[in-house]
C-alpha cells in the first residue's frame, strides 16, 4: 500500500536536467491550473516538519525497507487519490505537502565524486519552457527573482530532508517502527478491506522509552512529531470512507496492499 519513491528518478520526475542560463535564457515559469499527474498519486513523501500541518488531513505512515519515507496517504489503493479533482487541484483548506509544491524543480548532485547540489528541472513538465507567456528563469544572464526564490525553497527542502534523516535514526534506534494495518468493512460489503504494507509507530513502543530518551525528545519537539503521526492515523477512516463516496474502492477479491 505504501511504497518508497522510485530509486531512479523521483517520484514525479521523468528527467532532470541542470539549470543554465545558456540553455535555458528563454524559458519561462507559466502558471498552470492544477497538476493533473496527481489524480493517480496516492502517497506523497512528507518532510517531519509538515506532520503537524498534514495530519489535520492525511495518514502518515512509513514506507517498508530499511530506509522508510514518511508518506501522506490521499487514496489507500494504488492510483487513487481521493483529495484532488480532474485537474490536479486540492481544496482550498487541504494542506499541500512541500514534495508537490517543489515539483517540476529540485536539487540534485551532478557527479558522484562532489556534494555539491544543483539547481534542475525535469523538462517534461509543461510548467517551465520556451513560453511566450509566465516569468522568466534568466534576465541578461543572471537568475531572475522567482528563479532565487525557487532556489531558497528547494534549498529550505533539502535542508528539512536531514532533519528527516535525523528523525529516523532517533525512531529507528529506540526500535519503535511496527507493521501497519487499517481493516473496514462497508454495510453491503461481503468481506472487509484489509490494508497493509506500511509501518507505524508503536504507540506502546513510546510509552515505554526510556526516561532520558523521552525527556530529550519532548525539549527537541521530535516526541510533538511522533503524537502528530499517531493521531493522523485517525485519518484512516476518512480516507476510506472518501473512496466509499467517490465509488473509488478495488473489487472485493483484489489483493490490498
Amino acid at each position: 500500500m505504501a511504497s518508497a519513491p522510485n530509486q531512479g528518478l523521483p517520484l514525479f520526475y521523468n528527467d532532470l536536467t541542470p539549470i543554465s542560463s545558456q540553455v535555458h535564457a528563454d524559458w519561462r515559469i507559466r502558471p498552470v491550473a492544477g497538476a493533473p499527474f496527481l489524480k493517480n498519486v496516492h502517497a506523497v513523501p512528507l518532510l517531519v516538519e509538515e506532520f503537524i500541518s498534514a495530519s489535520r488531513h492525511f495518514p502518515i505512515v512509513f514506507s517498508v525497507g530499511d530506509n522508510p519515507v514518511p508518506l501522506a496517504l490521499m487514496g489507500l489503493n494504488e492510483g487513487i487519490n481521493t483529495f484532488v479533482d480532474e485537474n490536479g487541484l486540492f481544496p482550498a483548506d487541504v494542506y499541500v505537502p512541500a514534495y508537490i509544491r517543489r515539483y517540476p524543480f529540485m536539487l540534485a548532485r551532478l557527479r558522484p565524486d562532489t556534494d555539491e547540489l544543483s539547481l534542475c528541472v525535469d523538462p517534461t513538465s509543461d510548467v517551465v519552457g520556451a513560453y511566450d507567456e509566465g516569468d522568466l528563469l534568466f534576465e541578461d544572464g543572471n537568475p531572475t527573482e522567482r528563479t532565487k526564490a525557487i532556489l531558497a525553497f528547494c534549498e529550505q527542502v533539502e535542508q528539512s530532508s536531514l532533519l528527516t534523516g535525523s528523525f529516523f535514526k532517533d525512531v529507528v534506534e529506540q526500535k519503535l517502527l511496527i507493521d501497519g494495518e487499517f481493516t473496514a468493512q462497508p454495510a453491503d460489503a461481503p468481506q472487509p478491506y484489509v490494508y497493509r504494507g506500511f509501518q507505524i509507530v508503536s504507540e506502546e513502543a513510546v510509552k515505554n522509552l526510556r526516561g532520558d530518551v523521552a525527556r530529550k525528545w519532548i525539549q527537541s519537539g521530535l516526541m510533538a512529531l511522533i503524537y502528530a503521526h499517531l493521531f493522523s492515523l485517525q485519518r484512516m477512516a476518512d480516507v476510506f470512507g472518501r473512496q466509499v463516496q467517490q465509488g473509488k474502492l478495488p473489487v472485493p477479491d483484489m489483493p490490498l496492499i
